[in-house]
């Protein structure tokens, strides 16, 4: 049997793998557009600022141990067109400028997402960069590093648009973040998002919440960006609004887009077409606490349901059991973390809910260094079964965030894990710890 792999990072290299793994027979192809196989994205902002020198240390294992495993990989091919009445796709060699079709008996659809980039003026300017794949921040390293570099400006105040946002503040350049919402991180909530908020402008970032970019301006090399409300210097800009799911070549295929373009899946990571799968940051995901199939492009999802997809397609049944969305985020001093349901989650899906916002120590006070940590839990008001809970402090959130996925995962409520037995000793944590004291304080 041969089986195409189409993206070669997260799920796409997580199937091959699985693939090879239960049946050294199976031959496996995998074509991927970028340069690179089965790296970690999310350490790009790292690599950027410094912290990490040496890009290499971002991938997760070399091309050549995936083709002593059996696995052939080709970079720099796109696959243009999925044909699924011949079996077929039309691939694009992107070095020799040469399009050709290749077979498959079963076929993976791992494409992940490109960053939205808004019809600008001043767009294609030298110096507007987005930060997505390794040739971005191999790309956006070396022209930050470059002299008379100082005005950093980032459009989106997200997930990477924060992260780039504390490279550029390590970095030492001046840096602006313009938003055209009214807050950052909007998949946190505005409890945690404020102190969020407060960090940054202590740190000397800029916040422009609210506010519409409408040119980037200059000639030939970015100068500045004009928003609705004023213009600012910029020697760089990064655009960080968002991701689409690269799924264009998928149209006219048969296969089941939802209304953003990522791919409709089963649980079992079927797509629409018979002997068709898809998995990662292109497809839609089962969510476990709202029940329904949801878009939450994470690393941490894509790689476990690449691994179901590698064994479904030699006939298995495996059934993913669902995301939580759990997510977490470094800004400068502090660390943020969340899972399960937002508020706005729960009221969307119109949930008798109710919350909390406590406050406590991430260890007792007698010992050196206490910081607080705050967590705000979303809970079932009839049942008290925790849906979701969201952290912020200086140190010790993030972990106990996980601890709060298990118990939304276990559908545990807030009165069990309140008394649930977990470490004491003063460098740690008290003997009621801040986990207890937040679900304590839900009634």
């Amino acid at each position: 049997m041969k089986v195409v792999v189409i993206g070669g990072v997260a799920a796409g290299m997580s199937a091959a793998s699985k693939l090879k793994r239960i049946d050294q027979n199976t031959e496996v192809v995998v074509y991927e557009k970028g340069s690179f196989l089965s790296y970690g994205a999310c350490g790009l902002p790292y690599y950027v600022s410094g912290v990490n020198d040496d890009y290499t240390k971002m991938i997760a294992r070399p091309r050549e141990k995936f083709e002593e495993s059996g696995i052939e990989t080709h970079l720099r091919h796109e696959v243009l067109k999925v044909i699924p009445g011949s079996k077929q796709i039309m691939v694009k060699d992107l070095e020799r400028n040469r399009v050709f079709m290749q077979s498959y008996d079963k076929l993976m659809i791992a494409t992940g997402t490109r960053p939205i980039v808004p019809n600008l003026p001043g767009k294609e300017l030298d110096g507007v960069q987005v930060l997505k794949t390794l040739e971005d921040g191999i790309a956006m390293q070396q022209f930050v590093t470059q002299p008379g570099v100082q005005d950093v400006v980032i459009v989106g105040a997200g997930y990477i648009g924060i992260e780039v946002a504390e490279a550029m503040v390590e970095l030492g350049k001046r840096v602006r973040v313009i938003e055209l919402g009214e807050r950052i991180l909007k998949t946190f909530d505005q409890e945690i998002t404020d102190v969020a908020t407060e960090e940054l402008l202590q740190r000397g970032v800029q916040l422009n919440l609210g506010e519409m970019v409408q040119a980037i301006t200059g000639d030939g090399k970015v100068q500045g960006v004009q928003t609705d409300k004023g213009s600012y210097p910029a020697d760089l800009v990064i655009l960080s609004i968002g991701v689409r799911p690269n799924t264009d070549f998928l149209q006219g295929s048969g296969v089941a887009l939802a209304r953003n373009g990522a791919v409709i899946i089963d649980r079992e990571m079927r797509t629409s077409v018979e002997d068709i799968y898809s998995a990662g940051d292109c497809a839609e995901v089962f969510s476990r606490v709202m029940e329904e199939n949801t878009f939450i492009p994470l690393g941490t999802t894509a790689n476990k349901c690449g691994r179901i997809a590698g064994s479904n397609m030699l006939g298995k049944h495996e059934k993913f059991i669902g995301t939580l969305g759990s997510a977490a985020i470094k800004v400068l001093e502090l660390e943020l973390g969340r899972t399960g349901m937002s508020e706005a989650d729960a009221k969307r899906l119109g949930i008798d809910y109710a919350t909390v916002f406590v406050t406590s120590g991430d260890h007792p006070r007698y010992y050196p260094d206490p910081t607080p940590i705050q967590f705000k839990l979303i809970y079932d008001k009839r049942t008290q079964v925790l849906l979701g809970a969201q952290g912020i402090g200086k140190k010790g959130v993030v972990l106990r965030i996980d601890i709060f996925a298990v118990a939304v995962h276990a559908g545990m409520t807030t009165r069990e894990l309140g008394m649930v037995d977990l470490c004491y000793a003063p460098p740690f944590a008290g003997v009621w710890d801040a986990v207890h004291i937040a679900c304590n304080a839900a009634k």
